[in-house]
């Protein structure tokens, strides 16, 4: 997205002009300070700051000119003896090298991040493919985003699944990161995928995923600890309403006519895997959903996303400006809103898709309301 790209180069740039920086303060302190003041140790930092932010070829390019600045300024400094200048110049050189090494070194740990991103990121998209365009009476768009200082895998998923009769959706977010958050995944996603072709009622579902993450909590690395949150909707053929079970997840968001309206459960439920604890028979809270309004849902690495005062991220102003109908558009102006808040820094994965009803779909209007 054109907003992210432009929001991150913001974000990068003030590193490489610091080297820059330093060499014109050093500059104008030798000027404007008596011969006597050496900024010998502001010249000497230059090709340190350089070598995290430059390339090789930068990073000597700016050694080569601290130097050649050195040697201008000696001339304006008084009592200073050639051994001196010597001993001086002799350790620009030798910074400027000790950068460069240094340079080449954060070099290939970034290529190797680089790669092990890459990887991670197509196991993701493997595990977790983008929904079809269209399903039922919905259109269907997805979006992931990651990390920034994550190299592993995430636990957070999104599934839609058509039956007879209607689409049933989830939206998860699985404790940990890894390959014992990726065999929770796919086991979450096999069992719904089988559960929702096969169980005729939502809460029957939630059992059968309860059963599941009881069953991997035994094996995985958080051992009885291991529980995901979840949403789970149901949207009968006709469209015209959305039956949901909230456990413990962050609200979808109703989005309508300007109005972006939480869907908050009408009472709490316990994540997936904790269902021992006292989990009652789950509350199916049902929705009115007009034409034309799309329906928002995400993990918690949105909500809780933060800026660089720690203020959390609030999608609902976005959401409630005048948007496109398509449910594609609409995650693409979450998403650069969210960039231009974090400035582009996630601390945790973000896993977000939107449906909208299509014109098309038959059945009445309404605004949202509730009901257990």
């Amino acid at each position: 997205m054109t907003g992210d790209r432009t929001s991150l180069v913001r974000w990068s740039r003030w590193p490489r002009l610091l080297p820059v920086a330093v060499l014109l303060v050093a500059i104008v302190i030798a000027v404007l300070t008596p011969p006597s003041f050496s900024v010998f140790p502001l010249l000497a930092a230059v090709p340190v700051l350089a070598a995290p932010v430059y390339s090789l070829s930068g990073t000597i390019a700016a050694g080569v000119v601290t130097e050649a600045v050195g040697m201008a300024l000696a001339y304006t400094e008084e009592n200073v003896t050639a051994t001196e200048h010597l001993v001086r110049s002799s350790s620009v050189v030798v910074l400027t090298v000790l950068a460069a090494i240094l340079n080449r070194v954060m070099a290939k740990d970034r290529k190797q991040l680089k790669d092990a991103r890459e990887v991670a990121e197509a196991v993701q998209r493997a595990v977790l493919p983008a929904p079809p365009a269209r399903v039922g009476p919905l259109a269907v768009a997805s979006r992931y985003r990651a990390a920034a200082e994550e190299a592993a895998i995430g636990g957070d998923l999104y599934a839609v699944h058509a039956t007879p009769g209607s689409v049933r959706m989830m939206i998860a977010d699985v404790r940990g990161k890894g390959l014992g958050a990726v065999r929770t995944v796919n086991r979450l996603l096999g069992a719904f995928y089988e559960a929702a072709a096969h169980i005729p009622d939502l809460t029957g579902v939630v059992d059968r995923l309860e059963e599941l993450m009881q069953w991997a909590g035994a094996e995985e690395e958080y051992g009885p600890e291991s529980f995901a949150t979840a949403v789970l909707i149901d949207v009968p053929d006709d469209g015209s309403a959305i039956y949901v079970i909230n456990l413990g997840h962050p609200a979808p968001l109703l989005v309508h006519r300007g109005r972006a309206s939480p869907l908050e459960p009408s009472a709490p439920s316990l994540p997936l895997g904790l269902g021992d604890l006292g989990r009652t028979r789950v509350p199916v809270d049902r929705y009115t959903l007009p034409h034309d309004a799309t329906l928002v849902l995400f993990t918690d690495g949105l909500v809780e996303a933060r800026d660089r005062h720690g203020a959390f991220y609030d999608p609902v102003p976005v959401l409630s400006r005048p948007l496109s109908t398509d449910p594609g558009a609409i995650l693409d102006a979450l998403l650069a809103d969210l960039t231009r808040h974090t400035e582009g820094r996630l601390d945790d994965d973000a896993a977000l898709m939107a449906v909208t009803r299509l014109p098309d779909a038959s059945g009445g209007t309404g605004t949202s309301t509730s009901a257990p």
